[in-house]
């Protein structure tokens, strides 16, 4: 790319008015170095790419490669040599070197091979600069709430960080199950290495075996190419297996057997794949509940729920909700246009109220919804949804026991939305902030399913 720096060292000035040529008719700012140590000595200033002679008096390519890579391991550096050898082009490999080229060198080739060298430099930056954003913005300490039951979840998160145990998250849909499994991940030795989040409920189970574990071309219909599953996608890093309740017994067998023997075999190929993974899972689901149920293999539970974490439900953490809201009036500020800086006590008092059936990412569709509305520097009871109002507040009281159940207050709250929605089911559960599938199960749960017969198309 115009404008890189290249540093050409090589004692032979002939090679190097003629390399220096063709580097500058390709728009590249050439510095010239007759021996190693002159460009050693260059300090303070760092070239993108290197053309690194290997014979030369005083200081050889070899140990001048060394004192670069040392310097800047990610430095590519382009070995030109006169000797064609095998063992050499080897050694220089071993050692970091990008590419080996013989001379008299071919210009059309020198000029790939420095551009592809630039290019793959460019994007591993780019990658761990991307990497390095990730990791901050899903660190542990970007965790919002303070409440006692969180601090539990954090200091849980910190002894798990750094080791490679195999980590089950429970809570209700919208709790924040993934933001945990990404805290552990990118706050672990494994941050460098990919996250792959697979959702089980989203893939219908005749897909889950190839999607998760991989297939080869040929092995059933359809099958035109082969490919890699989510755990070879993972390797080095992190799989998160998001509501692994959903995994069909298919899946769930071959699971156990990853998990068993950490080696992965596509479906329809022979060759068996050395997994270097860690296993996050998550469900909404209860799952040994199902397991008595025989919804979901006993063996496999306890090779997954093996450092269990709960996250608590927003309603069981009020203190939480402000926090929280101010966090997302900071998210969503650059959306709105414009900076609506605080809630009025009295809007904030009916969503520290409020049920929340569907969590934090219910309160972050509403904070984002009433943000847009709002005309003033704060958000007021005006503007929040028509689920938020008098109405639709938990009732603190029950006329049998004193006290209502949090299963009650989770019922009547779905029941109001579903009203307010006229039982348009999409509609409903985005504005609860959950899931379809997981609506589905709460109507139910609660008996609620014979008025479902009543949903419009959508």
């Amino acid at each position: 790319m115009p404008d890189d720096t290249i540093w050409l060292i090589d004692d032979d000035p002939t090679v190097r008015a003629l390399v220096e040529h063709i580097l500058d008719g390709a728009g590249y700012q050439v510095e010239g170095f007759s021996s190693g140590p002159e460009a050693l000595a260059a300090t303070g200033r760092r070239p993108d790419a290197v053309l690194l002679d290997l014979v030369m008096p005083e200081m050889d390519g070899v140990q001048v490669l060394r004192e670069l890579k040392r310097r800047y391991p990610d430095l590519p550096v382009i070995v030109l040599t006169a000797v064609n050898d095998v063992s050499r082009a080897v050694e220089v490999t071993k050692l970091g070197a990008y590419d080996y080229l013989v001379k008299p060198v071919d210009t059309e080739r020198l000029a790939a091979t420095l551009h592809h060298a630039l290019s793959h430099n460019r994007l591993e930056r780019e990658v761990e600069r991307l990497r390095g954003e990730l990791g901050e913005r899903y660190h542990l300490r970007n965790l919002v709430g303070s409440s006692s039951a969180m601090c539990r979840v954090y200091e849980q998160i910190e002894k798990v960080i750094e080791s490679d145990i195999t980590v089950f998250i429970s809570g209700e849909s919208g709790t924040g199950k993934e933001l945990v499994a990404k805290a552990i991940h990118y706050g672990s030795h494994r941050a460098s290495g990919p996250f792959v989040d697979v959702n089980c409920a989203a893939i219908p189970e005749g897909l889950q075996e190839s999607e998760i574990f991989g297939h080869e071309r040929g092995a059933f219909t359809g099958a035109v190419a082969a490919h890699p599953g989510k755990f070879e996608q993972a390797q080095s890093g992190t799989i998160f297996l998001d509501e692994v309740g959903e995994m069909a017994p298919s899946a769930q067998a071959r699971l156990l057997r990853v998990l068993q023997e950490r080696i992965v075999q596509r479906i329809g190929g022979t060759r068996r794949i050395e997994l270097e993974v860690r296993v996050i899972s998550a469900s909404n689901r209860d799952l040994a509940e199902m397991v008595r149920e025989g919804g979901f293999r006993q063996d496999l539970y306890y090779r997954l729920v093996v450092f269990p974490i709960h996250i608590p439900p927003l309603r069981e953490r009020r203190e939480d909700i402000p926090p929280l809201v101010d966090h997302f009036l900071r998210k969503f500020a650059e959306d709105a246009g414009r900076r609506v800086e605080r809630v009025a006590p009295k809007a904030m008092e009916r969503m520290v109220q409020y049920a929340w059936p569907g969590n934090v990412r219910e309160l972050e569709n509403v904070v984002h919804r009433s943000l847009l509305v709002a005309s003033g520097p704060e958000i007021t009871e005006e503007d929040l949804p028509p689920e938020l109002g008098g109405a639709n507040v938990a009732e603190p009281q029950d006329e049998e026991h004193g006290f209502l159940s949090l299963d009650e207050i989770e019922k009547r709250a779905i029941a109001r939305v579903l009203g307010a929605c006229s039982w348009n089911l999409s509609e409903a559960a985005r504005r609860l902030g959950i899931g379809r599938s997981t609506l589905y199960r709460k109507i139910e749960q609660y008996g609620l399913k014979d008025a479902a017969a009543r949903e419009p198309a959508d």
